[in-house]
């Protein structure tokens, strides 16, 4: 597995990153991740615009906010917004109904880490995966890839929002 440290940091600490640093133009990796209790393949969105929101836990603020935002953002796009953590299932499913976020569909990692490893954010010394936003394709190349360097800080959303318009 390949160990990418130094590229990011949470609180000013770098931490190292497992997997590839995916890049624009590279085929969108086929993962599997956890929506309640079944797998659920990425290949379900194959062909399909999308946009891949990495948080480490909706249990805090700047993650539960760019969930709030990309589900706000996404209301009137045809786009498939696909928002993953480490957290339950569970979890994901009580956030979501809390928040009435309907525009997004909520995968959990937490199960084998297939996402973290093959988007390259799954963070080593803690066990969640990396803020990062990803914006794929309808030929499921990725057109938008971003690491946010500092794990605490929120992703570029009109970046990440500009690529997916550009797609439509």
């Amino acid at each position: 597995m390949q160990e990418r440290a130094n590229e990011v940091t949470l609180q000013g600490t770098p931490i190292t990153l497992l997997g590839p640093a995916l890049q624009v133009g590279d085929v969108a990796p086929v993962f599997t991740a956890r929506s309640g209790l079944e797998d659920i393949s990425s290949d379900r969105w194959a062909g399909r615009p999308r946009l891949i929101s990495s948080v480490p836990s909706l249990d805090t603020p700047v993650c539960a906010k760019q969930a709030a935002r990309f589900n706000e953002a996404v209301s009137d796009l045809d786009v498939a917004v696909i928002v993953i953590s480490q957290d339950l299932p569970f979890a994901q499913t009580r956030f979501r109904e809390v928040n009435g976020m309907r525009n997004v569909t909520f995968l959990s990692d937490y199960k084998d880490n297939d996402f973290g490893y093959k988007y390259g954010v799954y963070i080593k010394e803690h066990g969640l995966d990396h803020r990062a936003v990803f914006v794929i394709d309808a030929g499921d190349r990725i057109s938008y890839v971003e690491y946010v360097p500092e794990l605490t800080q929120h992703p570029n959303y009109a970046a990440a929002l500009d690529a997916v318009k550009k797609l439509l």
